[in-house]
């Protein structure tokens, strides 16, 4: 075959070999050092809590209670603004004092540093509950009896509520 005799000549030169090899490994070296990186890692979705929780105590409508939404709203808030955990439990069965009693013991027991109660059967739980629990801290919305750990919060008006409470709970986390 015509023109093929130099390549073969070409081939067995030792020179060529070597000097192919440099350009392989300038050429690999080049692709490794301006090969694109890979895309940084998206932060992460989830949000990053405090060991810290407030509760909510309220009736068996829960946060659909008139008395419940503006607290639960100044909970959220706070707990955007803080990091701060926000939990709910809403008292079923029959809506007395006496049953309210072992709901209000599960969020005392169960880590809560606040305990909110919104709603009349939760204030009243409270009151009758919260001398069981004098490491925890507990913030009647809308009536209730002061004690060494009860601090009922008497602002009136959804809005009122919703920034008292947020206020609550952002000053006791920092």
């Amino acid at each position: 075959m015509p023109g093929t005799s130099g390549v073969r000549a070409l081939a067995r030169n030792p020179w060529f070999w070597t000097v192919f090899g440099a350009v392989v490994v300038a050429v690999a070296g080049l692709a490794w050092v301006f090969w694109p990186a890979a895309p940084p890692e998206p932060a992460p979705r989830a949000r990053q809590y405090l060991e810290y929780t407030a509760c909510l105590l309220t009736g068996e409508r829960g946060l659909t209670d008139t008395a419940a939404g503006p607290v639960w709203a100044g909970l959220q808030d706070a707990s955007l603004a803080t990091h701060a955990k926000v939990q709910y439990l809403a008292i079923t069965g029959p809506q007395t004092v006496d049953n309210g009693v072992p709901f209000l013991n599960t969020l005392a027991q169960t880590g809560c540093n606040l305990i909110f109660a919104a709603g009349d059967v939760a204030v009243a739980t409270v009151d009758k509950g919260a001398t069981n629990f004098p490491d925890r801290r507990f913030y009647p919305v809308g009536g209730g009896s002061a004690h060494a750990n009860v601090f009922p919060i008497t602002t009136t008006g959804p809005d009122g509520v919703r920034a008292a409470v947020s206020t609550t709970l952002t000053d006791a986390v920092r």
